[in-house]
């Protein structure tokens, strides 16, 4: 029988219907729809999808299991390896890792690989039978992982099995990370990281909140307390702005600060929350990465009647994943591309009440392979705008890593860790996720989690 060349498609909720809900857009498989996919995997001899995922799934045993219906054996597969499948099957971007390997690309789709995770992982979560398997005896050992975010939760996940007493510090209120405070909640619902965080909890790992390590504690403290191995995963918090007059007027956000209100302090069901958020009508969120998507699909769910999307570059060398880009251009968001901010405006108030902007043409590529950004002269002209969110990118937090003795920086404030390993200049000190990195994707974090994790055991075994 000939294979199906396009994947199955995944139902989803319209367009009209969800900017008014935060609701999940995306519904997920059917038990029949992720078994109809899997049945269009070949069973590889020698898989590339598996070379191409941080976490080293094996995808093509757990797609199997899904194939033959035993979804229980699917799941237990894909925790082989990744403790997070339900985070994973919605926001990793397996367009560029996994699925672009995948043989079925020469002459169609690739399999739906992050769909089909999503579905396991909530198949097992709607029966109830998420199991907790150790894979060693109980140790004396303690590990601290500061930051609850994909790295830190990867190392906390992976030595608890072993049977290591690990302890996660969060400065926050709910753990998580960039999953809850960054990641809106029609991408990424929170009841499914705290389902997440929860299984790692139930692993054995113990998870402290509002505990800010380098106030709270200070890692002497924790040396002090017994703890034999550290790991810093702590992010990249710190957002950049583009240093343009007018970035200290009211109305302008990092889109750090704009998504942690919305998110994680739920502003979207103010008074109900207690944090509001004054979004205005007529909203220009500044860059083209995921967290520029979050921001201005946010803006519309807030009541944004008008919301751009202001790119330098055109939609080619836009970083965002095209699911995302679709997703915005469907619900009515405005891409002024090849358009550069030069100032913001504001009112005798000291409101924003528009940005000037210049048109761009593009000239050579620069550093990133990308081509250059050029400002076209004479071609400036103001966007009627009363909310602008800067999402720039981010850097790490300078406070706990200039505070331990003999940890070598990065100029940008980074971590330098090594890469297979995690291992920073300081002893006892492993570091992976976006605070080496600075800000990637969920799943770059959870590759370096489990390098350090293995390394962490090797080093806590022979000490």
């Amino acid at each position: 029988m000939a294979v199906r060349k396009t994947r199955v498609p995944m139902p989803e909720q319209g367009s009209a219907e969800r900017i008014g809900n935060f609701n999940e857009v995306p519904l997920g498989y059917t038990a029949e729809m992720a078994q109809e996919e899997a049945g269009r995997c070949l069973q590889c001899k020698n898989p590339p999808c598996i070379e191409g995922c941080p976490v080293a799934v094996q995808i093509p045993q757990f797609i199997a299991a899904i194939k033959e219906g035993d979804f229980r054996r699917a799941i237990r597969t894909i925790k082989e390896t990744n403790n997070l499948p339900a985070v994973c099957g919605r926001v990793c971007p397996q367009e560029e890792q996994c699925e672009v390997r995948c043989v079925l690309r020469k002459k169609g789709e690739p399999i739906a690989i992050g769909r089909l995770e999503r579905f396991a992982a909530d198949w097992e979560a709607a029966e109830g039978l998420a199991e907790i398997e150790k894979t060693g005896p109980d140790k004396a050992r303690k590990v601290a992982v500061i930051g609850s975010g994909p790295a830190g939760l990867t190392v906390a996940g992976d030595l608890a099995k072993k049977g290591y007493r690990v302890t996660v510090f969060e400065a926050l209120h709910a753990a998580g990370g960039v999953l809850v405070y960054g990641i809106p909640e029609f991408r990424l619902p929170k009841a499914i990281v705290e389902r997440e965080v929860d299984y790692v909890r139930k692993l054995g790992a113990e998870v402290l909140t509002n505990v800010v390590v380098g106030y709270t504690l200070t890692i002497d403290d924790l040396k002090e307390q017994g703890y034999d191995a550290i790991f810093l995963g702590t992010g990249a918090g710190l957002p950049r702005f583009m240093g343009i007059p007018g970035e200290n007027l009211n109305g302008v956000y990092s889109a750090n600060e704009f998504l942690t209100r919305t998110n994680l302090m739920k502003s979207y069901l103010f008074p109900e929350y207690d944090t509001p958020i004054k979004c205005g009508r007529r909203v220009a969120v500044v860059g083209g990465g995921n967290v520029a998507m979050d921001a201005v699909r946010c803006a519309l769910r807030l009541g944004a009647e008008e919301a751009y999307i202001v790119y330098r570059r055109s939609d080619e060398e836009m970083p965002a994943r095209r699911e995302e880009i679709e997703h915005a251009k469907e619900e009515g968001v405005r891409f002024r591309l090849l358009t550069n901010p030069k100032r913001i405006l504001g009112d005798e108030k000291g409101w924003v009440s528009g940005m000037e902007c210049l048109q761009m043409e593009l000239g050579e590529p620069d550093a990133s392979g990308r081509r250059r950004p050029v400002p076209i002269e004479g071609s400036e002209f103001v966007l009627e705008v009363d909310t602008v969110v800067m999402a720039l990118g981010t850097r790490p937090n300078p406070v706990l890593p200039r505070q331990i003795q003999g940890l070598e920086l990065r100029s940008w404030g980074g971590i330098i860790a090594d890469e297979e390993t995690g291992r920073t200049s300081a002893p006892g000190i492993w570091a992976g996720g976006d605070s080496v990195t600075g800000s990637a994707t969920v799943i770059l974090a959870m590759g370096a989690g489990k390098k350090a994790a293995a390394d962490m055991d090797r080093y806590l075994r022979g000490k």
